[in-house]
């Protein structure tokens, strides 16, 4: 399998790459971390001058006709600086659901200031009961008239504090894990029963645990088909899978080049850690790990956009790898840099939480493994 980018795409690539050394020091993420939103409004403005935000949707609606590869190349660079812009929660998740299943009025009314970055969406899929489950829903959306009224509460949901508006999954028939019944919604963030709970993720990022009591939607905002939302759904998460697995392969890069800048810097019994053969074997273990995953990436992207169907498989298989070696790669390179690995100062421990978070999203290692062998 030949993956080579467009020349369209390794300008982009170059951009991100140098928007990142500029603006993404430890120094500044901790200080636009530690600040609301959360994130640098100024660096959103400048991602969508850029036309970044664009990049994945189609023409028509204001983008520039880009895929899951476009997608790839901006979240690897942003990896390599654990941007915290929530490109993920509104091009990804929310943005994606949109473009699916919106009707040409929703499509009119969100996507064009989404891409220009006045606007922002997210998703609320997760509940507490359906761990890693898609087809656990148990928030219920009661048709009434033109309207749906909507009840549950979701997990998890992120960059919940600056959106604007929030795709929610809900049920509209069908027992609690049925994938027939499954419909979505787009909700404006401040209607009338919506409750959010805001709180710092331990990888710098934020998210929400949002109640809905009772709230009215109309039927216009309803995303796709009543009851078969599920495909979108499980669309919209892969695509997700995709970009997360890009991040974390940015960020697996950072810790091993660190980690064999910093063995050859630090010395011990007179030598450079470097010389040591037991650390170079597992500083090759963890270059590996990486180029695996990076390969994966590769393949499972290339099929998603080729068939998003029969690329299911493969996307099972990268997340349960990305999980797994992320976390080696993480835990190898602390180990290697000592007490200093789990500093605030270093940027290695952040790197590390942001792999744990990433292991942990749309579903760990272990889920993915189950899945991939059942198929």
């Amino acid at each position: 399998m030949n993956f080579e980018l467009t020349e369209e795409q390794k300008m982009i690539q170059q951009s991100v790459e140098r928007f990142v050394q500029e603006n993404y020091d430890l120094t500044n993420r901790i200080k636009i971390s530690a600040e609301e939103p959360g994130f640098s409004k100024d660096y959103w403005s400048s991602m969508a001058e850029l036309g970044w935000l664009g990049l994945a949707f189609d023409e028509e609606d204001g983008g520039f006709g880009g895929n899951q590869i476009d997608t790839l190349v901006v979240m690897e660079q942003f990896g390599k600086g654990l941007v915290l812009e929530p490109f993920l929660a509104n091009i990804v998740l929310g943005g994606g659901a949109i473009k699916r299943g919106g009707s040409e009025s929703v499509k009119q009314s969100i996507l064009p200031d989404l891409i220009e970055g006045k606007l922002q969406v997210t998703l609320a899929y997760a509940e507490e009961q359906s761990r890693f489950d898609l087809e656990d829903v148990a928030t219920s959306a009661r048709e009434d008239s033109e309207s749906f009224v909507l009840n549950g509460k979701k997990s998890m949901v992120l960059n919940a504090e600056s959106a604007d508006k929030i795709v929610v999954v809900a049920r509209t028939s069908g027992s609690q894990v049925d994938e027939n019944g499954i419909s979505l919604f787009l909700v404006d963030a401040n209607a009338d029963g919506i409750e959010k709970e805001n709180f710092p993720t331990v990888d710098g990022l934020r998210a929400s645990e949002i109640s809905f009591k009772d709230v009215v939607v109309s039927s216009e905002n309803l995303v796709g088909k009543k009851d078969e939302g599920f495909e979108i759904l499980r669309a919209v998460t892969n695509d997700a899978i995709l970009a997360i697995a890009a991040e974390a392969v940015g960020a697996m890069e950072v810790l091993y080049k660190d980690t064999v800048e910093y063995t050859q810097q630090r010395e011990q019994f007179d030598h450079p850690l470097s010389d040591f053969q037991v650390l170079q074997h597992r500083m090759v273990d963890m270059f590996m790990e990486y180029e695996q995953c990076k390969s994966l990436l590769f393949r499972a992207t290339m099929e998603t956009v080729e068939d998003p169907v029969l690329s299911q498989r493969t996307v099972h298989a990268l997340k349960h790898l990305i999980g797994k070696s992320g976390i080696f790669v993480g835990e190898s390179a602390v180990q290697l840099h000592g007490g200093m690995g789990v500093t605030e100062e270093l940027r290695i421990g952040h790197f590390f939480k942001r792999l744990l978070v990433i292991d942990s999203q749309f579903g760990n290692s272990d889920f993915h493994l189950e899945k991939f062998t059942n198929m």
